[in-house]
């Protein structure tokens, strides 16, 4: 796993609870805590911080994993801003994962192992049907970067996740249906 996901993970939750929180979170998960953006690290280095995480703020895993992805998101969208340019809602944004995104991160972060989505239109609500594959099976890290770019976009989301690895299935399927919030474009 690349270190930048251990980097977000650590400015997220520095902004949202503190340096000290974070130095817990790493007592806890008994790592080194030293991560460089381009260093690759064992998923189970990520694995044990989620758990430290877990064991410090009370959380379970998937609302620990969910809350770090939609953290995170406003700081993608600072740091790389083309990713963003040229969308006006979360949904175009979402379905440039397999085509656009995944691709340069793939040039950013040599050797990156990313997901496998899979877009079909839901129907007349405007629901967005999500696959995702992972042998990480970090379908929460999915969805809290769904949910952060719906507020990146001005938008609410409502998510359902009607099939999960977690519960046996060979996928996850996530359910997306974006609303705008009032006064926004």
């Amino acid at each position: 796993m690349k270190g930048i996901l251990f980097n977000l993970a650590e400015e997220v939750v520095e902004q949202a609870y503190g340096a000290d929180t974070w130095e817990r979170i790493i007592d806890a998960s008994q790592v080194s805590g030293a991560y460089t953006t381009l260093g690759n690290y064992p998923d189970e280095e990520f694995s044990k911080i989620i758990g430290g995480a877990v064991e410090v703020l009370g959380a379970s895993e998937a609302m620990v994993v969910s809350s770090i992805a939609e953290g995170a998101l406003p700081l993608l969208s600072d740091r790389y801003p083309d990713f963003f340019s040229g969308h006006s809602s979360a949904r175009s944004f979402v379905l440039t994962l397999n085509e656009i995104i995944h691709p340069e991160v793939r040039k950013l972060y040599p050797g990156v192992d990313v997901p496998e989505f899979a877009f079909t239109d839901g129907g007349p609500d405007g629901e967005l049907m999500v696959g995702y594959q992972s042998q990480r099976q970090l379908c929460a890290l999915a969805e809290g970067f769904i949910r952060g770019a719906a507020t990146r976009f001005g938008e609410t989301v409502v998510i359902t996740h009607d099939k999960c690895m977690h519960r046996g299935d060979p996928s996850c399927q996530i359910g997306c249906t974006f609303t705008s919030q009032p006064g926004s474009l």
